[in-house]
């Protein structure tokens, strides 16, 4: 089981320069002539509702051409640009950096606490079903509960839930503490305590990973994603040893009371850490409605739906290298010994793997990056099933941990990046239960292969299985860390007349959208309109569709069905500035400001 914070922090936003990152005049044109109101494309710019001024680029006035450089992602800087930044560098933002450390206590003791549990389940004199069912009550609320807890965690204050969920799992082992050291517990009641402690974890896990973007600069994502995973490695290192040393030494119940202590560095930073206050207009969403709000997202955003299919493949071929490791390490070694030497070499690859991730995101495109990463963690695969020497599995380890971390540290970085504040724990919970769903899929059916044919034969298949994921970059791209998906609500609200004013769970509400196009441009139109419906179904709309008039040819009238009037001013906060590019080319091949009109249904009588 994920730690309990273990990969869960990471970046602000900031919006390059034009289109992309704003390299060349032409780009710095384009923004100065945003600044004063206008359209790339034209001399006004309507938006979906009617004439506006583009007021959010006026805070980003330069004061010389010379500044220019300050709005350059990462991405699209130069590569010495790019090598600069360390590894490190995170660490200077004092509330990222005392998260980190609070992690590493905090983690060690949820493994401590693992190690106890399992321990202590098999000296109640147990079965082994029960000994196995210690782990499914451990990693069956991630199933359960991932998806609503991240509709949670974008409904309340992620800070209160936070406190909130640390404060229950404080309670719950505090209870597993008191009732082993009085010795009155049993394989049920740890059973159940494990299971209650984990679902404090799940309801955690989505929000903590969603507030990484608030803690650390956006490009500098990838390299915190990188440090979580170095804290995690390390407690996973640290955690058993320490449980095992202190089992023996004081008993299981004195694990248990290190595990409730080390609760205390996260709930107190989380405490002190001001957190911006974000401000929405809108009516809050309802839990149901959230959770649908967060799988027609994915659905309908291509760069999500890229990396959730790149990850899930990953996963699935690649979990044959954990699933099946202690047997190869008992053929190789014969103790358990070698099996954690194994897992100390995969862990110091990991370090090793965060290390060399600024250099190669500065040689390479993060697609490049992650494809060789997934080539290199195959050929492990491979190599695992093939090497029978503890020296040579040490080296492939090593190897094998670098690959992993650079893979995951650069998939969760882009999760965070391209998923909206709104949607942002919702969007990490369903990447969570692909990722652990494709995890859990490939362990049974790798395993299964290992027992029917043999084990060397199950990690080819795998490693090779995993190489050749990376062909699917042909078909779903990884994308770069350059989307600005801050909001960018410059929608003028309709003028509602009294008698006509909507209640908010009114609904459904139609709205039409009136297009004059010039007719040696309704080609490149359309097109744009077929990406734009995208954008109206991810954001909230249902039955989205384009007709042409038959009287007027150069007539294009855009509708679309939104549930709820309360739901329709929602989308008002989804508009990111990343949409404002597409909009700017419908109005390019416009003739005139669009003509919006809002219809809300009403009962008919009789």
């Amino acid at each position: 089981m994920e730690g309990r914070c273990g990969d869960r922090l990471g970046g602000g936003t900031h919006r390059p320069a034009g289109k992309g990152g704003g390299g060349g005049e032409a780009g710095w044109a384009c923004l100065q002539q945003r600044q004063r109101g206008q359209s790339s494309t034209g001399a006004w710019s309507s938006g979906f509702y009617g004439p506006h001024r583009r007021r959010g680029f006026a805070r980003w006035k330069p004061i010389s051409c010379a500044k220019r450089d300050m709005f350059v992602d990462i991405s699209m800087a130069k590569p010495a640009e790019r090598e600069a930044q360390s590894l490190w560098r995170p660490l200077r933002t004092p509330i990222f950096r005392q998260l980190l450390v609070a992690d590493v206590v905090s983690d060690v003791g949820t493994f401590m606490q693992g190690v106890g549990a399992a321990w202590l389940m098999v000296s109640l004199g147990a079965s082994p079903m029960y000994v196995a069912l210690t782990q499914t009550a451990s990693t069956l609320p991630f199933f359960l509960l991932a998806l609503p807890a991240g509709s949670i965690g974008d409904i309340v204050d992620r800070r209160k839930l936070i406190l909130g969920t640390e404060a229950w799992m404080v309670c719950v082992a505090t209870a597993l503490a008191v009732v082993t050291l009085t010795g009155v517990v049993t394989p049920w009641m740890l059973l159940a305590l494990t299971f209650a402690l984990s679902a404090g974890d799940a309801l955690e896990t989505p929000t903590w990973r969603a507030v990484l973007p608030e803690l650390v600069r956006k490009d500098d994502l990838p390299t915190a994603s990188a440090l979580n995973g170095i804290e995690f490695n390390i407690a996973r290192a640290v955690g058993p040893a320490l449980a095992g040393a202190l089992i023996a030494a004081a008993g299981i119940g004195a694990a248990f009371l290190v595990n409730v202590a080390s609760f205390a560095g996260v709930i107190l930073v989380v405490a002190r850490w001001k957190r911006p206050v974000h401000k929405r207009t809108a009516p809050p969403e309802t839990l149901g409605g959230a959770t649908v709000a967060a799988i027609r997202y994915v659905r309908y955003a291509p760069a999500i739906g890229a990396l959730m299919l790149r990850s899930g493949a990953v996963m699935f071929f690649a979990s044959a290298s954990f699933a099946l490791l202690p047997t190869v390490a008992h053929e190789v070694s014969g103790s358990a010994i070698g099996y954690g030497i194994l897992l100390g070499c995969f862990g110091a690859g990991a370090v090793g793997g965060a290390l060399v991730m600024q250099p190669a995101r500065a040689r390479w495109s993060t697609e490049a990056v992650a494809s060789m990463a997934v080539a290199v963690l195959g050929a492990t695969i491979v190599a695992t099933g093939l090497v029978h020497v503890l020296g040579g599995l040490v080296l492939v380890m090593f190897v094998s941990g670098a690959a992993w971390i650079l893979f995951i540290s650069l998939v969760s970085a882009l999760v965070q990046t391209l998923a909206p504040d709104w949607v942002r724990a919702r969007v990490l919970a369903v990447f969570m239960l692909v990722s652990q769903g494709g995890m859990a899929a490939g362990s049974a059916v790798w395993g299964s292969v290992g027992a029917r044919a043999s084990v060397e034969t199950a990690l080819l298949w795998a490693g090779l299985g995993t190489i050749a994921t990376t062909a699917l970059g042909l078909l779903a791209r990884l994308p770069d860390m350059t989307a600005d998906v801050s909001p960018w609500n410059l929608w003028r609200m309709p003028a509602i007349v009294q008698e006509a004013a909507p209640g908010l769970e009114q609904g459904p509400v139609l709205v039409t959208v009136e297009y004059l196009v010039d007719p040696q441009k309704a080609k490149q139109f359309l097109r744009a309109m077929r990406t734009y419906g995208r954008l109206r179904r991810r954001d909230g709309a249902s039955r989205w569709g384009i007709f042409r008039d038959v009287e007027q040819a150069d007539v294009y009238l855009e509708t679309f069905l939104v549930s709820s009037w309360a739901e329709h001013l929602r989308q008002h906060e989804r508009t990111t500035r990343e949409d404002r590019d597409l909009e700017d080319r419908l109005q390019g091949y416009a003739r005139r400001e669009p003509k919006v009109r809002h219809l809300v249904y009403v009962e008919s009588e009789g």
